[in-house]
């Protein structure tokens, strides 16, 4: 990637994986189409398929869960290896194809100005749209959170975003594990860490293979399920700082 698309940066595609083998190699290949000098490491979490074998063959760094953790316990991986190897940034792109990695250029220039930018759906580009609980869920959200951030986010359950150099070790030690956790929760820790938090609009591609993970029954209980996680990172006490962030040294290896 060269140093004018990324500012200078050494960045890390993170891509987290789970039974995704039909479109991750397409995926990587077309990342590395659009960024020829990325570093891509694909977090294969505990697939039965042959997500692991696909990804290697496409030319990504793989690192094997040996157990399903779900998206926050894959990225939260991924940031410990960015930390451990000195990556200036690390940007989570979907193994599905949805998100446009032509894209990650614009995620990384804002870094400038902030240490987490969002890919958001909803910035005033793009024909993405979700209706009933979801999207009354998803407004809440983004009003709360806005307000915690001091500044606009209409998209914070957006899973293309990009992290800075400051809030990596932030994120390889606290990063959430529960559901919505990777999105609404880690928000609001980087919020009151001292984090700086922007988006840019980001457009979002139909999935190359594969089931999506909202279905309409996962939609109806939707908007319970973030309103509740949206309470628990709120209460919770984070004794957090960017600056004191340190990982714990676990080896990583891929």
């Amino acid at each position: 990637m060269s140093s004018e698309s990324t500012g200078g940066r050494r960045a890390l595609i993170v891509m987290p994986a789970w039974n995704e083998e039909e479109a991750v190699g397409d995926t990587v290949r077309e990342v590395f189409a659009a960024l020829p000098e990325a570093d891509v490491l694909v977090v294969d979490d505990g697939s039965s398929d042959r997500t692991a074998q696909v990804a290697r063959a496409a030319g990504a760094k793989v690192l094997e869960l040996p157990i399903n953790l779900g998206v926050g316990g894959a990225m939260r991986a991924g940031f410990r290896y960015a930390v451990r190897h000195d990556y200036d940034a690390a940007v989570q792109v979907d193994a599905d194809g949805q998100h446009n990695p032509l894209e990650v250029r614009d995620l990384l220039a804002k870094l400038d100005e902030a240490d987490i930018v969002i890919g958001a759906r909803f910035a005033g580009e793009g024909d993405y749209q979700v209706r009933g609980p979801r999207k009354w869920a998803m407004k809440v959200l983004a009003f709360v959170l806005s307000r915690l951030a001091g500044t606009k986010l209409t998209d914070t359950t957006s899973g293309f975003k990009a992290t800075g150099r400051r809030a990596l070790p932030l994120f390889a030690e606290n990063y959430p594990v529960e559901y919505l956790g990777d999105t609404i929760e880690s928000l609001v820790i980087a919020c009151r860490a001292g984090c700086k938090i922007v988006q840019v609009p980001a457009h979002m591609r139909e999935r190359r293979a594969g089931t999506p993970s909202h279905s309409p029954w996962k939609a109806s209980i939707y908007l319970f399920r973030a309103g509740f996680a949206l309470l628990l990172a709120l209460i919770r006490r984070w004794n957090v700082s960017v600056k004191a962030a340190t990982p714990v040294d676990n080896e990583v290896s891929v």
